[in-house]
């Protein structure tokens, strides 16, 4: 009888070792992401911060769970991980969009070896010439003006779009919920409304530094289920035109801040590895080589010099060789897989 009682426990994960990552991961996403909030509305200021710094990383993991979960790498049955990527989800702040659709357009990128986005926000912004003037004038003070664009897209063409009406029920059963609920935190705290704010800002900026330089695929626009042809984007394609920007080298355990979504030549390697087993995985495939890894540093300059030119080009620049062979990788715009749909 008692053996019986613990079978279903031994088996609720994917794989028995990812059992403590992924409590640890989930539990400090969502335990974590909600503790935030009360440091936020503390009275002195350090509480704050450490709020600010708390709710940021939190919806950080929440979005590489969201990641995780697409793929299906934290439990064994399909309906357990989509019922933790709707939660993390709303932590992430993308729940606009059900984790079905997220999913679905992230593994079109995969399969169709191209960042394929349902929004073409170039074109929106070369037909609108007042909202491009203010997006450079945001980006270049650091506000990700094109991300938030991205977002806001997700829950604005659905009240507009004729095509996009099926999504309207969710989108605004969510707005409603999700501006009762910070109405709510105003009323207790206005204070802890303006720094979750802050703590987004640093979640889009995060987002959109490692997302622009994993690859140089096309970005190709169209709907959710219109077929793409590959175009000789072969499995050497596809390793070629993608890149790692780890955390560390050093020190690898930092890279678990980012849920080792860094390691990103290892996983289009091979998508249905757990992210607690990728760092392993790269360590296998990619053993004496350094073209795969981006170094920090230079991503970061390449990340600030090109932070104007890659609001509108589509062009995401080349990859060389030797020392400062990322200064000329532009890197990609609007392409999250929490904002492609």
């Amino acid at each position: 009888m008692g053996a019986a009682m613990l079978k279903p426990s031994s088996t609720i994960w994917r794989e028995p070792e990812g059992a403590l990552p992924n409590t640890l991961a989930i539990g400090y996403a969502v335990v974590g992401w909600l503790a935030s909030f009360a440091l936020m509305a503390a009275d002195t200021w350090w509480w704050n911060a450490l709020g600010v710094a708390l709710c940021w990383h939190t919806m950080v993991i929440a979005a590489y769970l969201i990641h995780e979960s697409a793929h299906y790498t934290l439990f064994a049955a399909p309906a357990a991980n989509r019922a933790i990527g709707e939660i993390v989800n709303f932590v992430a702040g993308s729940a606009y969009a059900s984790f079905e659709r997220i999913r679905h357009m992230h593994l079109r990128h995969h399969r169709d070896r191209a960042d394929v986005a349902c929004f073409d926000v170039r074109t929106f912004l070369l037909e609108h010439g007042l909202v491009r003037r203010v997006v450079y004038a945001l980006e270049w003070a650091y506000i990700p003006a094109v991300e938030i664009i991205m977002h806001l897209q997700v829950i604005v063409r659905p009240f507009v779009v004729p095509s996009q009406r099926k999504h309207l029920p969710r989108v605004a059963a969510m707005l409603a919920l999700r501006l009762g609920l910070l109405a709510g935190l105003a009323s207790v705290s206005p204070q802890a409304v303006v720094l979750y704010f802050a703590a987004y800002w640093l979640l889009l900026t995060t987002l959109n530094f490692f997302d622009a330089f994993h690859h140089t695929f096309p970005q190709i626009y169209t709907d959710a289920d219109t077929p793409v042809p590959l175009d000789g984007r072969d499995r050497a394609y596809e390793q070629a035109n993608t890149f790692s920007n780890v955390v560390s080298t050093t020190h690898p355990w930092l890279n678990t801040l980012t849920l080792n979504f860094g390691y990103h030549n290892a996983h289009h390697e091979r998508a249905a590895v757990p992210w607690y087993r990728l760092p392993g995985l790269h360590a296998e495939l990619f053993a004496g080589s350094s073209r795969e890894l981006m170094p920090l540093p230079e991503l970061l300059r390449t990340f600030h010099r090109n932070r104007l030119r890659r609001v509108l080009d589509a062009d995401y620049g080349a990859v060389t060789t030797g020392p400062d062979r990322a200064d000329a990788f532009v890197g990609a715009h609007a392409v999250s897989f929490l904002t492609v749909v």
